[in-house]
């Protein structure tokens, strides 16, 4: 009997082998050249014949493979190979200076990442399989703001999909992921309220001396001069030892970099009243990174300034910014939950895209 279970799951599991590999397939190999620069990519393509439709998925903030593996998950790989087997053609890139893509990351900004995405749209348009009326990008996280600059500056892009995507100014959305993730934090109450004030002292800081020579200078004067009213505060508090610490030397090295300058300037109402095609929104409630319910609405306010309302959004209760099903939903938990997106997600990706590109 026992023999009997074992053939009949070996022949199920070799069915579903056999039905992915008939549904789709990929290639590996690919190399898109944008100026010197060499992206490594993998494209996820429908085995049945005849033009399809295709996306480039954009990646969010840290330098990530093209499986898009966080947490210990392929996410990526995940959802590429979901919209594959549904008939979509999916692109997935290595980031800069990451497998096979030349580049280093730490010099590159949301825009740089934008028109990577650009160039990935230009190698798709070049696939005879593809159908070049109905290619759009993917976009997670800062890929969600990297999208929005793609389309606002390309009529390449015919439509955006946004998970957990970014559609808040740079400096409004710095202010929010860290009051969420601080407010949401296992520090006691005092040092909460420490965190949050020298947090929007240095991002005050950051944005006005954005465009500055001295901004290393005038964030450390900023640290310097509210660690001596915090110490004060803190002996007048009663407590005998202080564990918290804000982290000066790192925070003041990433800060001065490329990518923050341009970060915390990144104006998303500016940038999205440009975009003139269907965009599906879709977030977590749960999201500590991107807060659901403010970018939600950014999404079709901000688009809808500029005439076009063909923006559907959908807040997906109990999930976190990786669009996993969660419980405490804090970053740490991420990797515990040893699941991917959300089947419930992946359905409406696929029902939005069937009734609106396909």
């Amino acid at each position: 009997m026992k023999k009997f279970i074992w053939s009949v799951l070996s022949l199920m599991i070799l069915s579903v082998a056999t039905f992915a590999r008939q549904t789709f397939k990929v290639d590996s190999t690919i190399i898109i050249q944008n100026d010197s620069l060499q992206i490594g990519a993998s494209l996820y393509m429908p085995a049945k014949r005849g033009k399809c439709p295709a996306m480039v998925i954009v990646s969010g903030t840290n330098p990530q493979d093209r499986n898009g593996t966080m947490a210990g998950y392929p996410f990526f790989k995940q959802i590429a190979t979901f919209l594959a087997a549904k008939g979509y053609a999916v692109l997935v890139m290595d980031d800069r200076g990451v497998g096979k893509s030349t580049g280093k990351y730490q010099y590159a900004t949301t825009e740089d990442f934008a028109n990577d995405a650009l160039v990935a749209i230009k190698y798709l348009r070049a696939q005879p399989q593809i159908d070049h009326k109905k290619i759009g990008l993917i976009g997670h996280s800062e890929g969600g703001a990297a999208s929005a600059i793609a389309a606002a500056k390309s009529k390449d892009v015919k439509f955006i999909i946004s998970l957990a995507g970014l559609a808040t100014n740079g400096f409004t959305s710095l202010i929010q992921q860290n009051e969420d993730l601080v407010n949401n934090s296992k520090l006691s109450q005092m040092d909460k309220d420490r965190s949050n004030r020298i947090n929007r002292l240095m991002f005050e800081t950051a944005l006005k001396y954005a465009d500055s020579s001295c901004m290393r200078v005038k964030l450390n004067e900023t640290y310097n001069n509210w660690k001596k009213v915090d110490d004060s505060l803190f002996k007048l508090s009663g407590a005998q030892f202080d564990h918290f610490r804000f982290p000066i030397y790192s925070y003041v090295n990433q800060a001065v970099g490329k990518w923050y300058r341009y970060f915390v300037k990144y104006d998303a109402e500016a940038v999205m009243k440009q975009i003139k095609v269907p965009v599906l929104a879709i977030n977590g409630d749960k999201d500590l990174m991107v807060a659901g319910l403010e970018n939600l609405a950014n999404w079709k306010n901000y688009i809808a300034a500029g005439g076009n309302k063909k923006v559907t959004t959908k807040l997906v209760p109990s999930v976190n910014h990786l669009l996993q099903k969660c419980e405490t939903c804090r970053p740490d938990e991420y990797s515990k939950i040893k699941s991917g997106v959300d089947a419930e997600i992946l359905n409406m990706v696929a029902t939005w895209l069937n009734n609106n590109i396909k």
